[in-house]
């Protein structure tokens, strides 16, 4: 009598918890593509929302991530900026950051993205603390990204960041604490004179690739299911 063959029990655990991960990871991404669909509308919405005065919202508080606000800025034309890291088309350069009074005592200082100036520009807009000229800026506030685990460390003695840090960067330009927790992206010019300086608030395209990628993991935990019930009918019939 021919002795029935044991399952695989090291294969079977593998194989569960192989399957567990790639169900899991279809999920996230769907999470991911219900909030990525929510951002996509807010944006969409956002182009056609009236500016608000930027110190009614700091004043409200609330969900302040992309929201149109107004604000009138005095010498950020001339301000000191620092540097930060960036990608625009493929292209990389620094986003020049000030920092602007915003007459809220809760919140004294907002720090602005002036905009983008390619790596191919060495030239930088003037700086001269004495100008107090105000520059009204119409933009959009964001929140700051999480820093990746990968990106290199700030080089502050340079001023030169590759993670959006308010509090450290408030602190290096010597601004008013505490600095709101949201960037203020101008939309509208701070140096009309420096055409290398381009305001860049939103990525002209967001991908929302979360289906695909949703597909993808289920794809792979069902493929995962087919190969292991193929080695154990083969493993019968042998």
């Amino acid at each position: 009598m021919t002795e029935p063959r044991r399952r695989p029990v090291a294969l079977t655990i593998a194989t569960v918890i192989a399957f567990a991960i790639l169900v899991a990871l279809g999920f996230w991404q769907v999470q991911r593509l219900a909030w990525k669909e929510a951002l996509l509308a807010r944006i969409a919405a956002l182009q056609t929302v009236p500016a608000q005065p930027l110190a009614s919202v700091l004043a409200t508080g609330g969900d302040m991530d992309f929201v149109r606000v107004q604000a009138t800025c005095p010498g950020l034309g001339a301000a000191p900026f620092l540097e930060l890291y960036g990608l625009r088309d493929g292209q990389a350069g620094s986003r020049l950051i000030s920092a602007c009074a915003t007459g809220v005592a809760a919140m004294p200082t907002i720090l602005v993205d002036r905009g983008f100036v390619a790596d191919t520009v060495s030239a930088r807009p003037p700086v001269d603390p004495a100008d107090r000229t105000p520059v009204a800026v119409t933009g959009v506030l964001r929140r700051p990204d999480k820093p990746s685990p990968f990106a290199a460390p700030d080089d502050i003695a340079r001023g030169r960041w590759y993670a959006r840090n308010t509090v450290a960067m408030a602190e290096s330009l010597k601004a008013p604490a505490p600095a709101a927790p949201v960037f203020l992206f101008a939309e509208t010019e701070t140096n009309p004179g420096f055409a290398a300086l381009t305001p860049a608030p939103i990525p002209a395209e967001i991908a929302n690739r979360h289906l695909e990628y949703a597909l993808t993991w289920f794809g792979l935990a069902a493929a995962l299911v087919g190969v292991y019930a193929a080695v154990l009918f083969s493993r019968r019939k042998s």
